[in-house]
């Protein structure tokens, strides 16, 4: 990993579809871009950025003695906004690993950055990310994004699909996908030079662009996933936790 020389980026904008102004939402006083910013730098994989189009959330992150990098607002994914922030930031290529830390994961695990990147050991693998088995009302869930992966060891598996469907079709346990990618530098950067896929636009899933262009996405096994926060209905779960963990 070190020869890698990592660096995280969290791609971060107000206009979210499903939850609009997600970034700037608060979870016990502090806003949800703090929240997974500092779970970034507690890794300690290496240096952590916020990408965003919103001079708003700069402001929030710089406040904190963080990083940001302001983009155009008219990307596809967070992934293009990453790529973007990273021609600026990085021009010379130093870092040849790059984190995307999506920013709906406030309580992103112990350890899961770190597992994404071992996987870039392997030099036969473009991406790597995580997943863990999902909950038994998520298999309906299309805010819950299930992995169709073949298994290689106990605790590593290459991704077929990803799908927002109830896959794959039969009994069993599913996986749901866990919203961090680890790119190394010259996939990134055939990612962001490629137009949003049919699947992925089908979808509204990035990762199906890399697959449908032939690239190898494989993912760490998780016990479990701290909650992400992709609904109004998860935040105010969250906020409700939030409370109770303070009461105590």
């Amino acid at each position: 990993m070190q020869a890698l020389a990592p660096i995280v980026v969290i791609p971060a904008r107000l206009g979210s579809t499903r939850l609009p102004g997600k970034a700037l939402a608060e979870i016990d006083g502090r806003p949800i871009v703090i929240h997974v910013w500092e779970r970034a730098c507690a890794a300690a994989v290496g240096p952590v950025v916020v990408a965003t189009d919103a001079p708003e959330i700069a402001r929030v992150v710089e406040a904190a003695s963080g990083q940001a990098a302001l983009t155009r607002g008219s990307h596809a994914c967070g992934s293009d906004r990453v790529g973007e922030a990273l021609r600026t930031l990085d021009p010379q290529g130093r870092h040849r690993a790059v984190v995307n830390l999506q920013g709906d994961q406030p309580f992103v695990p112990d350890g899961a950055l770190a597992a994404a990147l071992a996987l870039l050991d392997d030099p036969c693998v473009d991406i790597g990310t995580l997943a863990c088995p999902a909950r038994l009302d998520e298999a309906d869930d299309p805010n819950a994004v299930k992995l169709v992966a073949a298994s290689l060891t106990p605790n590593r598996l290459r991704a077929l699909y990803f799908t927002r469907a109830a896959a794959p079709y039969g009994e069993g346990p599913r996986l749901k996908h866990v919203g961090v990618y680890a790119f190394r530098r010259t996939a990134l950067e055939r990612f962001v030079s490629l137009p949003p896929s049919p699947l992925e636009l089908r979808e509204r899933l990035e990762q199906l662009r890399a697959l449908e262009a032939g690239m190898r996405i494989d993912a760490a096994l998780l016990d479990k996933a701290a909650p992400s926060v992709d609904t109004e209905r998860d935040l105010t779960a969250l906020r409700a936790a939030a409370r109770e963990q303070d009461a105590k």
